[in-house]
């Protein structure tokens, strides 16, 4: 934004003044001049130019006012959400003149300092005035302050005085020398004082008139020119006949600037004067985050939020916290699958709730059963099941983990569909069981999610997988049901327009196969509607809901995941502070508030799908039904996983396969059996890439490659 000296194009200028004060001299030798005096003369000119140039170097203008503003985050549609004050809580919003009306550019030029565009920081004629004002009349009578003198002083202020004065003149035209004069005008309109806490003018028109300065009313424009000259002594929330007295003079001015008509002016001194509204502050959390992260140098991010159905998500969770109890906390958020755009984001149910300064969006929070659509997802993928596919819930063991189902109640045999719509528990650990733990956690981390386990489990993951025994965000958690609405492609949330435009545009990482993630969306979309709501396929011009939940451990979270019209909705309730609830499952406290928030959306209808194959093929009849040949569980091709160290001595991964006599081999080298666990564990040397293959006794092979990385 600076320079420590002159900028170039004001360099240059000096450079040809210099020359043309050459030339003039040279001629002046055909007239008489002798050259000792011509070389005398340049001398002590490039002398007393270089002493410009190095005083201005050693004494730049302190800009460090200018660079300290508040970051403001507006929504897709260019509507405030939030602002962050700066030092002693004040307003310095960053002007932007692209987003300011015309018209009041045009004015506050006309009225402030007529000549702005052609001099260089101080205007001579003006200066004339004021100084021969001040002979006859033995006091001044005005500053012929320039807009960028203004703007030097509200950089560095100091007194009204002879010295100030000067100062200011000096600095005006180190100011011209460095920033162009849109520039300068934007940084006056972002100094300038207009009462109270308020600097800037985009400060000052939402406090006052409750909208950003880009259409504003003859009235609107006068009281904003007039208020910087006395901030305080015409503030329209506290001194009102001052203000409107102000308010006239400035009109007055503008007419007689041929600025405004007499009758326009007339109506304008007529209009309310205004007083003082708060800043709006939506999308509390996520708006600060989008805030605090925006480069300094720019006046405002746009997010990809939608004002509008932030503001009714942001009502429906304060009702639902009420309703839950006193220490219940909600956050929800909408993510349009096209672009991954973030639409909404409900952090907490308030701000006067227990908890409600905390984003509950990126808390780890159990996911319960909300991700058990992914482990059959998976067991399509890799042939292990289809969607009628028969699986046993029955009471069983596997190794030291025994689930149960959340009625504890088994039901015997049941296809793998029926299985999903009802969350039974059994046949998503058995299936979870055959995908293998590890595979699980690899393929969902390779989408860009991280799932957070206790620390005794960083060798196994453990089948509590499936039943939600690890944290996730509810970013995350939303990112994944995008991929399931996007046909299986996985791609991370967005929430600048930016960063929409650039997601849209790229391909993301295959995560599921697209009929199969169609099938699971088919099979939740058959799932039983909440109490009192009538199946969306009954109710008239009503989209078709693909939706999960899920409840943790001791009714600690209540989670609610769905997929309806283009759009990926996920809603968590609890306690901020992790506390148990007593009853309130995710079907519960959660799934109509998912409703809810999908009637508020809007979203249009969807055809409905059929849901095939009918029956389970042959080979799928039943989950145990092996595949011929070795089928590699742990790592999947493509995987990058993580490990806490490398080497000998390192914990190393257990590899995991399904076959008989099987041999593994990382690189061409063989690994051996473990004699103390019995298992094949791999001890990588180095972080890098790796060619893992496994071969069965009948010489069959599979391979994958796999990326090992450090946490």
């Amino acid at each position: 934004m600076t320079s420590p000296a002159l900028s170039l194009a004001s360099a240059r200028a000096v450079l040809r003044s210099g020359w043309r004060r050459g030339r003039t001299a040279v001629v002046a030798v055909g007239r008489g001049v002798t050259p000792r005096r011509l070389t005398l003369a340049l001398c002590g000119l490039l002398a007393a130019e270089s002493a410009v140039l190095g005083l201005d170097a050693a004494f730049p203008p302190d800009l460090s006012r200018a660079h300290r503003s508040s970051s403001v985050a507006l929504d897709h549609n260019g509507v405030w959400l939030r602002a962050l004050p700066v030092e002693a809580g004040r307003w310095r919003i960053r002007a932007d003149l692209t987003r300011t009306d015309p018209a009041f550019l045009r004015r506050v030029v006309a009225v402030e300092d007529g000549r702005f565009y052609w001099h260089l920081g101080v205007d001579p004629i003006s200066l004339a005035r004021a100084s021969g004002a001040a002979l006859l009349t033995g006091h001044i009578r005005s500053g012929a302050s320039t807009l960028t003198m203004q703007t030097a002083r509200l950089l560095e202020p100091h007194r009204r005085n002879l010295a100030g004065k000067v100062f200011e003149m000096a600095r005006a035209i180190q100011l011209e020398a460095r920033f162009s004069k849109p520039r300068l005008l934007a940084m006056y309109l972002t100094l300038a004082p207009y009462g109270g806490n308020l600097e800037g003018l985009r400060a000052a028109s939402l406090a006052y008139f409750g909208h950003e300065p880009e259409s504003l009313t003859d009235g609107e424009q006068a009281m904003l020119i007039a208020l910087p000259q006395a901030p305080e002594g015409r503030r329209p929330d506290r001194r009102r006949e001052r203000a409107r007295v102000a308010r006239g003079q400035v009109l007055t001015k503008l007419v007689r600037a041929g600025q405004i008509t007499d009758s326009a002016a007339q109506e304008a001194a007529a209009e309310p004067l205004p007083g003082r509204a708060p800043f709006p502050a939506l999308a509390w959390q996520v708006g600060g985050e989008l805030a605090r992260a925006a480069p300094r140098d720019q006046a405002s991010v746009i997010t990809t939020l939608d004002a509008t159905l932030q503001k009714r998500l942001e009502a429906m969770a304060a009702q639902t916290a009420q309703a839950q109890g006193p220490a219940a906390a909600v956050a929800i958020l909408v993510v349009e699958i096209r672009g991954r755009a973030v639409r909404a984001a409900v952090g907490s149910a308030g701000l006067d709730r227990p908890g409600g300064w905390i984003d509950m969006t990126q808390a780890l929070r159990s996911p319960g059963s909300a991700l058990k659509p992914f482990i059959y997802a998976f067991a399509f993928d890799d042939g292990i099941a289809a969607p009628d596919t028969v699986i046993q819930d029955s009471a069983r063991r596997f190794s030291d983990y025994q689930p149960e189902n959340f009625d504890r109640v088994f039901h015997g045999q049941v296809t793998a569909r029926e299985a999903l719509n009802y969350s039974l528990n059994m046949p998503a650990v058995a299936t979870l069981d055959r995908i293998g733990a590890p595979a699980f956690l690899a393929r969902i981390e390779a989408s860009g999610v991280k799932l957070v386990r206790p620390r005794a489990g960083v060798i196994d993951p453990g089948l509590s997988l499936a039943l939600g025994g690890e944290g996730i965000t509810l970013r995350d958690l939303a990112l994944l049901y995008a991929a399931l609405g996007d046909e299986g492609i996985a791609k991370p949330l967005a929430f600048t327009e930016a960063d929409a435009a650039r997601t849209a545009a790229t391909g993301g990482l295959r995560m599921i196969r697209a009929e199969n993630a169609r099938q699971i969306l088919d099979i939740l979309r058959e799932t039983p509607a909440p109490k009192g709501r009538a199946p969306s396929a009954l109710t008239a011009g009503g989209p078709r809901m693909a939706f999960k939940t899920g409840t943790s451990y001791g009714f600690r979270d209540a989670v609610a995941a769905g997929v309806v019209g283009g759009y990926a909705v996920v809603v968590w309730t609890g306690r901020a502070d992790g506390g148990a609830r007593g009853g309130l499952t995710g079907r519960d406290a959660a799934l109509p508030l998912l409703f809810d928030a999908a009637d508020a959306i809007g979203a249009p209808p969807s055809a409905t799908h059929a849901i095939a194959p009918k029956s389970a093929p042959t080979a799928l009849a039943t989950l145990a039904q092996q595949s011929e040949g070795p089928r590699l569980i742990f790592p999947p091709d493509g995987a990058a996983v993580s490990v806490e160290a490398v080497g000998p001595k390192a914990r190393g991964l257990v590899l995991d396969a399904a076959g008989d006599g099987l041999s593994w081999y990382v690189d061409g080298a063989p690994l051996a059996v473990d004699a103390a666990t019995g298992r094949v564990i791999w001890r990588p040397a180095a972080p890098g890439f790796y060619r893992v293959v496994v071969i069965d006794a009948a010489g069959r092979k599979v391979e994958a490659k796999v990326r090992i990385r450090l946490d």
